[in-house]
């Protein structure tokens, strides 16, 4: 079935259609909302959305952020493209909208990070279509996902013994988790001043966390929570909700009372939240790139990596206790348009992506 058979859109579909099949959708994702791609533009992407339509019904869409580089410009599918990737004819005809959605701009590549675990069968769909893989994923490949349809109980009972004692030990200690508004964001932009340095790691800027939450706030996807002891600010984190998913993206935590697991109890308070939206699944958003079997196997071994196997092993004990299950995404795809361009693109690329998200 070629391209003709379907009716195509270019940036020409409404935001809630958009929306709400990107939400219903098995694999959409908060990075393929039309909300993400406004604010990506604020910071120095431009959007640009197709979809095909069958039946009157949209069968597969990918929004796609465009960035100039020094040496061009990229194309980027953040966790897609949306589509049902057995239907072989369709993800061709969606291929060459991408094509001709991008030919204005003359790209040098474009890359793709579907939210689709790792499997023979998504590696077979990128090289069936004319991607090859690459090394730089912007992304996290590894996550931990945490199931919420069980009750409560259940799903503290799922976790490891020691995080569901922190988790009351911070509760019972005095630690309160409260919803904050847009008079927290300095609050939470100074806490994540204070990690970023301890933890040795770039942050956004003040503006890219205050124009996310705005966004999202006025759509009722996002939460800001902020954990505190006795009226002082310890720990807070960013969560948003789509559909029937939600993420934890943006955390931050003070040096100070850390005995008092704050972070314990926010996780969970974020994961009641989320509950409360209606989401049935909540991604604790990367975990570090190693092979999994490897931690999993020290886990059971009562043994802990050394710096060589994990020096973020803390990370991954932190978030593997919540007891959710570790996931493998399939990494990125660049489907290459301008092959001498496109090596010196991906160093330049090299350079900047250590702040993207």
């Amino acid at each position: 079935m070629s391209e003709s058979a379907f009716v195509t859109y270019i940036d020409n579909l409404p935001p809630d259609r958009w929306d709400r099949w990107i939400a219903a959708h098995p694999t959409g994702h908060l990075l393929q909302s039309w909300q993400w791609g406004e604010f990506k533009a604020r910071f120095g992407w431009q959007p640009v959305r197709v979809a095909l339509e069958r039946g009157g019904e949209i069968v597969a869409a990918a929004q796609i952020l465009l960035r100039r580089l020094p040496l061009g410009k990229m194309a980027y599918i953040p966790k897609g493209p949306v589509l049902d990737r057995e239907d072989i004819q369709t993800s061709a005809a969606l291929q060459a909208l991408c094509r001709r959605a991008l030919a204005p701009h003359q790209p040098v590549s474009l890359k793709i990070e579907p939210d689709w675990p790792d499997s023979d069968e998504a590696r077979m769909w990128c090289r069936q279509l004319g991607y090859r893989q690459s090394a730089e994923t912007i992304q996290p490949q590894h996550t931990i996902l945490v199931d919420l349809t069980p009750d409560e109980e259940q799903i503290l009972g799922a976790m490891k013994p020691k995080t569901r004692y922190n988790i009351r030990l911070a509760a019972r200690k005095g630690v309160i988790v409260r919803q904050g508004d847009e008079r927290d964001l300095e609050a939470f932009y100074r806490l994540m001043e204070v990690t970023g340095q301890r933890d040795r790691f770039a942050i956004h800027s003040h503006a890219y966390y205050d124009e996310v939450y705005r966004r999202f706030a006025a759509q009722g996807r996002v939460a800001l929570l902020m954990a505190e002891y006795e009226g002082k600010l310890l720990a807070s984190l960013m969560a948003f909700a789509f559909g029937e998913k939600a993420w934890y993206m943006y955390g931050a935590s003070s040096d100070d009372d850390r005995h008092l697991m704050p972070n314990h109890l926010l996780q969970w308070e974020a994961m009641r939240w989320a509950r409360n939206k209606g989401c049935r699944t909540y991604d604790l958003w990367g975990i570090p790139d190693l092979e999994i079997a490897t931690l999993e196997d020290s886990v059971k071994e009562g043994r802990t990596p050394d710096a060589a196997e994990s020096p973020l092993y803390g990370v991954y004990r932190f978030k593997r206790g919540f007891g959710g299950e570790p996931v493998r995404y399939v990494g990125a795809y660049d489907q290459v348009y301008r092959p001498l361009l496109y090596r010196l693109l991906t160093w330049a690329w090299q350079q900047r992506r250590g702040s993207e998200r």
